[in-house]
């Protein structure tokens, strides 16, 4: 019987990754080079790789983030040859996989470079900017009590759809990184499409936008100037539709509350 013994084709890889110890020093890139990659290996089981080479020799690990590891909590993320999440589309840096780079590719990896995204350390950043958007008005008002039937509340099928296309952003900041503005208009413009276009969204709907927006600018995000970098660079190819349907709900909700308040004083 022939010899069934399968030897697993590897990769070498050279690294230029950044370090920082905090966001009050200096950073700089260090190289590294891992020998022996298996290219059905995950980039971030090739980070965890270079870490316990690095631990084995006394040095201090890269940090970076990660949770789930399977492209839906948005925690991981940096850039990859000056690409948010590496150079595959509609793809998470955790679920990028090695054989997508060459034997002896040099890889340069960075942390998003934003304003509002200060570096807690090496490739992490703090993204709770993003969650003070979403409290800000990222939320519903509801009857408490027995659920309701499931067909009390028809929606039509294309408002459905683009919501459900709105929610599946996962906030990972890959846009704002992108951004040559740093802005963070796809990720709130998402935020707000899901609940505009649901008719549970609809209580807070002249207020929301309002609040949402006026959160991401205190936050020191940039402004939009429609490039487009963010939805190519988006891993769930959030559409800048969205962006369109903000500044729309932004408008019309000026009128509201205008109307409002003169109203008011009368």
């Amino acid at each position: 019987m022939a010899d069934q013994t399968h030897s697993e084709k590897t990769i070498a890889i050279k690294l230029k990754v950044w370090r920082q110890k905090s966001s009050s020093t200096q950073g700089q890139f260090v190289d590294y080079s891992l020998a022996k990659v298996s290219p059905d290996s995950s980039f971030l089981e090739m980070m965890d790789q270079l870490n316990e080479k690095l631990i084995l020799e006394g040095q201090e690990p890269v940090v970076f983030d990660h949770d789930c590891r399977e492209g839906i909590c948005g925690s991981c993320g940096f850039m990859i040859n000056g690409n948010a999440h590496g150079p595959q589309t509609n793809t998470t840096v955790c679920q990028l996989h090695m054989r997508t780079f060459g034997d002896g590719d040099t890889l340069v990896i960075e942390p998003w470079r934003a304003k509002a995204f200060p570096i807690v350390k090496d490739l992490m950043v703090n993204r709770s900017a993003f969650d003070r958007i979403i409290a800000a008005g990222g939320f519903i008002s509801v009857d408490t009590g027995n659920a309701q039937d499931a067909n009390c509340l028809p929606i039509p099928k294309p408002d459905a759809d683009e919501a459900f296309s709105a929610a599946t952003c996962i906030g990972c900041g890959a846009c704002v990184a992108s951004c040559k503005n740093a802005s963070a208009s796809l990720f709130t413009s998402a935020k707000v499409s899901h609940l505009a276009l649901l008719p549970q969204g609809q209580v807070e709907g002249a207020e929301r936008v309002h609040r949402m927006v006026g959160q991401m600018d205190a936050e020191g995000f940039g402004s939009c100037t429609s490039t487009g970098a963010c939805s190519a660079a988006c891993p769930k190819g959030i559409s800048l539709v969205n962006i369109a349907r903000m500044n729309r709900e932004l408008l019309s909700s000026t009128f509201t509350r205008k109307e409002a308040a003169e109203g008011d004083g009368v």
